[in-house]
């Protein structure tokens, strides 16, 4: 491959990084997508999802930061942007199912973009702390053993009183 090779293909550096971006969001997806599919029952789907987000970051730390560095992406690329909507249409459904409605793609109530704001917060939020390390103080402090999935799955279940009890 030549020097000029990349410029050719991606025209710059935010051409390259949006592509890259693109290729981590259908994997981020596929990995959530998955996680969904291998839930049995009501409070395993309500987890899977963020779960996988988390497991998924841990997994592609690198990958991760690219697909979040919106300073260096270019949406308007067909390829970033179609990964990007995925991965927000997939939380929309998730956040949906939840609140048994259907959350539309064009428009919604600010009910629904609170519930989603919210949910994506609390979970880009833990997935920022525990790849920056800023968790390790809470966890030394829980009963030995107790990992960041399980200390995820309390923030989750204690967020959405009465949605994710065992059924």
């Amino acid at each position: 491959m030549s020097h000029a090779a990349p410029t050719h293909h991606f025209g710059d550096l935010t051409g390259l990084v949006s592509e890259l971006a693109a290729i981590g969001f259908r994997q981020f997806n596929a990995a959530m997508g998955s996680a969904c599919d291998a839930a049995t029952t009501p409070l395993e789907r309500a987890l899977a999802r963020p779960k996988a987000y988390v497991a998924y970051a841990q997994a592609h730390p690198g990958m991760y930061g690219i697909m979040f560095r919106t300073e260096r992406l270019d949406y308007s690329r067909p390829s970033l942007h179609e990964a990007a909507e995925a991965s927000f249409a997939g939380l929309a459904n998730a956040i949906g199912a939840m609140r048994q409605e259907q959350i539309r793609r064009d428009t919604m109530t600010l009910e629904q973009a609170a519930a989603i704001a919210r949910a994506w917060s609390m979970v880009h939020g833990f997935t920022m702390l525990l790849l920056d390390g800023r968790l390790e103080d809470i966890l030394e402090r829980l009963p030995k053993g107790t990992t960041a999935e399980q200390l995820l799955e309390a923030m989750l279940k204690s967020s959405a009183p009465g949605k994710l009890s065992p059924a």
